[in-house]
């Protein structure tokens, strides 16, 4: 097997695995598309994917991981989280990792709202400001999903054009 077969099943691996880690905080979504198809170009000696398109891909990485963490944060923050909620969001979202995507999206919540209640805020608020922690981690998720399609149209754009 050739070295430019090894890097572009390589390369495929590290896009597929980008585009489930946008879904799954665990992995690093974007920029492993971004690798991927970074490698991709390189073993296709960048007759395909060069510079430009590489750009695109780029900005749309920092883009995606910009809109994700501020989404959470402001999905919190207009609903008045405390502190503590924005710690207990954080926490929460660790915990939650090894139980999958119900975990992924049910630690952010629980976790900002126990963080409310340990900020002596009554349960309505608590709810309302998880509640508010989960709206923002699914914006950042829609604004992730749209970054890792753009890449893809991107990639195959330069590629077949």
């Amino acid at each position: 097997m050739s070295v430019e077969i090894l890097f572009t099943l390589l390369a495929a691996l590290l896009i597929v695995l980008g585009m489930a880690g946008t879904l799954f905080p665990a992995l690093p979504g974007l920029p492993l598309m971004l690798g991927g198809f970074l490698l991709l170009a390189w073993a296709d000696h960048f007759a395909h994917l060069g510079s430009s398109a590489l750009l695109i891909m780029a900005l749309l990485t920092v883009l995606g991981l910009l809109i994700d963490f501020v989404a959470g944060l402001l999905g919190a923050k207009l609903t008045g989280a405390s502190k503590q909620a924005l710690w207990g969001a954080f926490i929460g979202s660790i915990v939650g990792l090894p139980l999958g995507l119900v975990g992924v999206i049910l630690g952010p919540l629980l976790g900002a709202a126990i963080g409310e209640l340990l900020a002596r805020r009554d349960a309505w608020q608590a709810g309302r400001v998880g509640l508010g922690t989960l709206a923002g981690f699914l914006i950042g998720t829609i604004a992730k999903i749209g970054c890792a399609f753009a890449m893809l149209a991107t990639a195959l754009f330069a590629w077949f054009w």
